[in-house]
């Protein structure tokens, strides 16, 4: 059997200790997950369960971030408001459905610095429209993610700062402590929803602080105990 066009090609992200690479299967983000930033957005925290969107999983929508070299990421068509997101991204070695929240540790390889960059304006007309937010969310080039920790060296990640600069000024810091749903709770709820598969990405959600970008900024994202990421925007 032979494809009528080359199909798309797996994105493989460096693992930290090793040369193997970690194969992108699914790409899914948690909205609204710090109630800072819920309440910078315009929402009550307190009142709102968990909910999900995803990103595409091909080459032209992952962009792998090497450590140490820094990445140029174009402005995407069709926005004036480029906005960055600091994520923790959770990476996950084996699947499951109905994952409780004690056992939910064990299906996470690693953990990895991400940016879930996101068109705002596009994002908030489609959210007045009652529409969906792919245009704002899931375009070309909007999640540069970093070298993946395995959670072997690491350890369970439930606390650490998260840290974003703009041209050397922070914009966002805050604690993964001060996530609303855990990332085991998140898994959980997840895994409700969908079965969950090695390979599989979890945008856990962004602190307060999220802002435009323009060309020639530097964006440089880090989180305490793994791989910064920097990216610069053309």
């Amino acid at each position: 059997m032979s494809y009528v066009f080359e199909p798309v090609k797996t994105v493989g992200l460096a693992i930290n200790g090793t040369d193997d690479q970690f194969p992108v299967r699914r790409v899914y983000c948690v909205g609204r997950n710090y109630a800072a930033h819920a309440r910078e957005m315009g929402f009550d925290p307190d009142r709102e369960p968990p909910f999900f969107f995803c990103k595409p999983n091909d080459p032209e929508s992952i962009v792998p971030v090497s450590a140490g070299v820094a990445i140029d990421l174009p402005y995407p068509d069709q926005t004036n408001n480029y906005h960055y997101e600091i994520e923790l991204v959770v990476a996950i070695g084996k699947g499951g459905k109905n994952i409780s929240v004690e056992d939910a540790v064990q299906h996470i390889f690693g953990y990895a610095v991400g940016l879930d960059m996101t068109r705002r304006d596009l994002q908030m007309k489609m959210r007045e429209m009652g529409r969906p937010w792919e245009i704002g969310k899931a375009f070309d080039y909007s999640a540069p993610i970093g070298m993946i920790h395995p959670i072997s060296e690491t350890g369970e990640i439930n606390k650490g700062e998260i840290h974003l600069t703009v041209n050397g000024e922070t914009k966002q810091k805050s604690g993964i402590d001060f996530l609303i749903w855990n990332v085991a709770e998140t898994i959980s709820k997840l895994s409700e929803l969908f079965e969950l598969q090695a390979g599989d990405l979890i945008f856990t959600g962004t602190p307060e602080g999220v802002g435009a970008v323009v060309k020639g900024d530097v964006m440089q994202a880090d989180i305490a105990g793994l791989t910064g990421i920097t990216v610069n925007v053309k």
